[in-house]
């Protein structure tokens, strides 16, 4: 009976686990945590110049009543939009909705968006229509291969990087050398909606996508040991070069994490933490993983699955042993009458 007890105990604390790891997935976006000051949204209101603005714009970006276009299909533009408040979450989740389509044909479209969480807003440079060496986060969607040599990954493809503002993107290279994860993603010319999910809690960066028409979150990026400051602005750039695409955002939705932190962590001046990454392997190492992926990332979608079938099996395994003792002992008691 000890044993059936213990392989009981052990399922209670497996499907706990499991649980606790379907709950911790990408968030479905609550409607009460989401942040209306950090959010873009149709038909758009608060975007403009004005000192009530939210959110502002500049370079090639046209604001309609259905798409923020950041570049048109057309050589040699750059677009961006900011928001204009900075942001004091220290555990947050970006929902992004974005289109990339155009009339180029394979491999002839480009260049990208980015996704910002950086010090600096409105300066427009080099790396996707934003100024280099930036300080805080930049997730860029980034539609053509530079790289002719690296053959190992298709594009388009996700990537991330953290900067302390002393690091160039290196455009040639797709950015290798200063990338901490990412993954390829069919999200140009797709008929249906695409979405991006960026979420930092805890010192862990997760990067998520729905590009599929499945209304499922695709796990692309999980880091952990990323430290980012509060006080930071959110933006999204897009840039084309002798090739071109529409590069449209339909909404940016910032969520409120809701996390405990210990009293060393609340009594931090997060507005002094310098961006940076304590990684296990140098970023250089993901060109040694053809999906560019880091491994040993949590346990999710059909890994949670494959955890609780092991669970029902390892139950009926208990089942059968418990009644095989069980029915021992009743034979072993007859002997004695």
């Amino acid at each position: 009976m000890e044993s059936s007890r213990f392989c009981f105990n052990e399922l209670i604390f497996l499907l706990l686990v499991g649980l606790g790891l379907v709950s911790g997935d990408i968030t479905d976006g609550n409607a009460e945590h989401l942040k209306r000051e950090h959010s873009l949204m149709k038909p758009y209101q608060g975007v403009g110049s004005s000192p009530s603005s939210q959110w502002d714009f500049s370079g090639s970006t046209l604001v309609t009543s259905s798409y923020v276009r950041l570049t048109p299909d057309e050589r040699s533009k750059q677009g961006s939009i900011w928001n204009t408040v900075p942001c004091y979450l220290k555990d947050w989740e970006m929902h992004v909705q974005f289109k990339v389509h155009g009339s180029g044909k394979k491999n002839l479209h480009g260049d990208g968006i980015a996704i910002w969480y950086t010090k600096d807003r409105l300066h427009p440079g080099p790396v996707f229509g934003n100024h280099d060496q930036f300080l805080g986060l930049a997730i860029f969607l980034d539609t053509f291969r530079n790289d002719l040599h690296g053959m190992d990954r298709s594009f388009p493809y996700i990537s991330a990087m953290v900067n302390n503002g002393s690091v160039s993107y290196d455009h040639g290279k797709d950015g290798r050398a200063s990338e901490l994860g990412g993954c390829s993603a069919e999200l140009r010319n797709r008929e249906h909606d695409t979405y991006l999910a960026i979420r930092y809690s805890k010192g862990r960066l997760t990067v998520m996508v729905d590009v599929d028409d499945k209304n499922e979150w695709k796990e692309c990026i999980d880091i952990g040991g990323v430290r980012l400051p509060t006080g930071y602005f959110f933006g999204a750039s897009a840039a084309t070069g002798d090739l071109s695409d529409n590069h449209d955002i339909i909404s940016m939705k910032l969520y409120q994490l809701m996390v405990e932190h210990t009293p060393e962590e609340e009594n931090l001046d997060w507005t002094k933490i310098e961006p940076s990454v304590s990684l296990l392997k140098s970023p250089k190492d993901n060109i040694d993983d053809p999906t560019g992926n880091f491994r040993g990332t949590p346990l999710t979608g059909w890994k949670v699955f494959l955890l609780l079938l092991c669970a029902l099996l390892g139950i009926v395994v208990c089942a059968v042993v418990g009644a095989v003792v069980f029915q021992k002992r009743q034979e072993r008691n007859k002997r004695f009458y």
